[in-house]
């Protein structure tokens, strides 16, 4: 939970161009990332939900990509990274709880 706060706020803060924004948004999807990669194991058999896990895994890699480009780039060019990020994050987020409950039936 703190680190979707720091990442959101390390995202609105980079837009005021404030200096110490990206490092707020790094720690922040570094945090959500780490949630993301190793708190939500699955160890069953559905593809479906193996493949959507791999997407959520992406979305955390894109969240932290974000995070360099804020550094790199001069301009905002990281929005493009970060708009696919949370789409796949959101996108995760619905389905993958849609998926284990079928296969719980």
């Amino acid at each position: 939970m703190v680190g979707a706060v720091l990442l959101l706020i390390g995202a609105m803060l980079q837009i005021t161009r404030w200096e110490m924004a990206p490092y707020l948004y790094i720690l922040g999807a570094v945090m959500f990332g780490y949630v993301q990669v190793m708190g939500n194991r699955y160890d069953g058999n559905s593809f479906i939900i193996k493949r959507l896990r791999r997407q959520q895994i992406f979305g955390a890699i894109a969240l932290v990509f974000t995070g360099v480009l804020m550094f790199t780039m001069k301009h905002n060019e990281w929005i493009v990274c970060l708009s696919i990020a949370a789409v796949l994050e959101l996108y995760t987020a619905f389905r993958i709880p849609q998926e284990l409950e079928k296969e719980k039936r």
